[in-house]
């Protein structure tokens, strides 16, 4: 994960390192106190340390999203640490009238799918990774189908179909698995999935629809 400046690329890191002159003269705020927006304007106007903030509050929801699309720690890793260089070079676009955790995380799941799609990577696990070192590591990669307002057993009976369900969801479209793990594991509210994903309302919940039909169909055997 990124941990240090030296990081981030040549021409970001001394625009970091020595911002604007007009930002010079501007008090010092208490960056742990403001909230994402006024970080993010902050972080536009070249100030490090509100970078360093926002890295910090979403660190580990990047890096879980991520870790659960491609399920190898170190690649996690890297890619995590690659969306949030594309978003701090990129912070100077960053509209106010959107959730920055929505933000960052559309462009960690982009970055993740562009990623998946050159390398054809297409398995998940269910009872966490083998790369996870600690208990909690495992149990925050496993994927856990559930929703407050949709019956998963619709399409899987419960955990002990193991590798079943692994392949049946490792089986699914990009788009389609990404909209299941926000939903299913991420617990995002659908318009919230729709920011993410840049994608209407109507869409988002048709793909989670469609997912559902795959899934279905591909533990259909398991039926009784």
């Amino acid at each position: 994960m990124i941990t240090d400046i030296a990081l981030l690329p040549r021409a970001t890191a001394r625009w970091l390192v020595h911002p604007r002159r007009d930002e010079d003269t501007l008090a010092t705020p208490d960056y742990a106190t403001l909230d994402d927006r006024d970080l993010a304007t902050f972080a536009a106007r070249g100030h490090e340390p509100a970078f360093r903030e926002l890295l910090v509050r979403y660190e580990r929801p990047v890096f879980s999203l991520v870790y659960r699309m491609v399920r190898n720690r170190t690649l996690a890793e890297d890619l995590a640490q690659e969306a949030f260089i594309r978003a701090f070079n990129a912070i100077s676009s960053y509209k106010p009238s959107y959730k920055f955790s929505n933000w960052i995380l559309k462009i960690a799941n982009n970055h993740t799918i562009d990623h998946l799609r050159r390398k054809k990577l297409d398995t998940i696990s269910i009872d966490g990774s083998p790369h996870a070192r600690t208990p909690d590591e495992i149990d925050r990669s496993r994927v856990v189908v559930a929703g407050t307002d949709e019956n998963p057993e619709q399409f899987v009976e419960n955990r002990e179909l193991g590798s079943e369900i692994e392949q049946a969801i490792g089986g699914l479209r990009e788009e389609y698995r990404t909209v299941v793990l926000l939903r299913h594991v991420e617990g995002y509210a659908y318009d919230e999935i729709a920011e993410i994903m840049d994608l209407p309302l109507g869409t988002v919940k048709t793909y989670l629809h469609r997912a559902r039909a795959e899934l279905r169909h591909s533990l259909a055997h398991l039926a009784p």
